[in-house]
């Protein structure tokens, strides 16, 4: 099978056991009855707002990229749920109405290129917002770029691809990591189609975080790791924040 998009290769390779933990969260820390509306930042193939729709939710799921949501259009339909699909950057939420929880996982928030475009989403996140309405999100943290990541290598095969993930440092950020990913898919004649992107994330000090959910509003905020199961502290891979407005 030859693929098109970087999409399908990242739907097919990421781990469905991070899904179920995912969910697990949410249902636990964000849900407090059936129906409630939900928007999923970043939602990506849409294989967590499926699971949350079969909870009950009313989903909504806004993703940058349209061969996302195409790949999320059809788990839904093969799962046999409904939600609405908008693409969107989490920036500028201006035309979505108001929601009673709103998520965003999987580190996308590192993928923005500074903290003030993470403010930016903090603000319009705390603006779609119900009064008592909560905004579950994670973050990878500075241990995890500075420490973690720089010469980390991933390396998967099988008889039809080959995947290789190579990480590095970026010199020219503060907390920032460069992810090189290459793809080799065989194609009908044998030969290997080669595929490369490139990926960069930057951390934040949980201080400066928190103090950025404040100042748009935030007051009363929860952070954890290890999936809302631990305490947090400065050598985790990857906080998890609860904020209620």
């Amino acid at each position: 099978m030859i693929y098109q998009t970087f999409a399908q290769l990242y739907d097919q390779l990421f781990d469905p056991e991070m899904y179920e933990q995912w969910l697990d969260y949410t249902m636990r820390e964000g849900v407090t009855r059936q129906n409630m509306s939900c928007l999923e930042l970043a939602g990506g193939t849409g294989r967590l707002a499926v699971q949350l729709a079969r909870n009950g939710l009313d989903m909504t799921v806004a993703d940058i990229s349209d061969e996302m949501l195409s790949l999320a259009m059809q788990h839904a339909e093969n799962a046999g749920v409904n939600f609405q699909l908008v693409q969107a950057d989490m920036r500028n939420l201006e035309n979505f109405p108001q929601y009673q929880l709103v998520t965003c996982y999987a580190d996308s928030l590192n993928y923005l290129e500074s903290i003030e475009d993470v403010e930016a989403t903090f603000k319009e996140v705390y603006a779609h917002l119900d009064v008592g309405g909560k905004f579950l999100f994670d973050m990878i943290s500075p241990y995890k770029t500075d420490i973690e990541y720089p010469g980390f290598m991933y390396n998967y095969e099988n008889d039809n691809e080959a995947f290789l993930w190579q990480s590095y440092a970026n010199d020219e950020k503060e907390h920032g990591v460069i992810h090189e990913l290459t793809f080799f898919i065989c194609q009908n004649n044998g030969n290997y189609q080669r595929v490369g992107e490139t990926h960069y994330e930057q951390a934040y000090p949980l201080e400066k975080i928190k103090d950025t959910l404040k100042k748009v509003g935030f007051s009363s905020i929860e952070v954890t790791s290890d999936f809302g199961k631990q305490q947090a502290t400065q050598n985790d891979s990857r906080w998890f924040f609860k904020c209620e407005k």
